[in-house]
């Protein structure tokens, strides 16, 4: 009985992460703006990446595989920490090589903390 709720809290999130790699498809295409489009992939990477790894850990401790489990947690929680930090820094090369200017632009934070310095 308690294998058939893991088998559908598993069915669960394989649906999540194709419906989180829908929108950050559709929003990748959709977006027109750069940085806009990035956060889209980020989004869509870290969603499409760390569920199914985080489903297969599962399956993993379920069938006794611990090593195997114990590597997938540590890939989903590396994917969930390091995607952000790769997108920030790509974002943040791009604006200050000025190779795509954000539009519309309301407000220069990095601008203004360079002009104070």
């Amino acid at each position: 009985m308690s294998s058939e709720y893991v088998v559908f809290i598993l069915s669960l999130l394989v649906i999540l992460t194709a419906i989180i790699n829908l929108i950050g498809v559709l929003g990748f295409y959709r977006f027109k703006n750069f940085y806009l489009r990035l956060h889209a992939a980020s989004v869509s990477t870290i969603g499409g990446a760390f569920y199914p790894l985080l489903v297969l850990s599962i399956i993993a401790f379920i069938e006794k595989e611990h090593y195997i489990g114990v590597s997938l947690l540590l890939s989903a929680f590396l994917i969930l920490l390091l995607s952000p930090t790769g997108t920030h820094a790509l974002a943040r090369a791009t604006y200050r090589k000025r190779i795509a200017i954000p539009e519309p632009l309301i407000g220069d934070k990095i601008k203004e903390e360079e002009a104070s310095s």
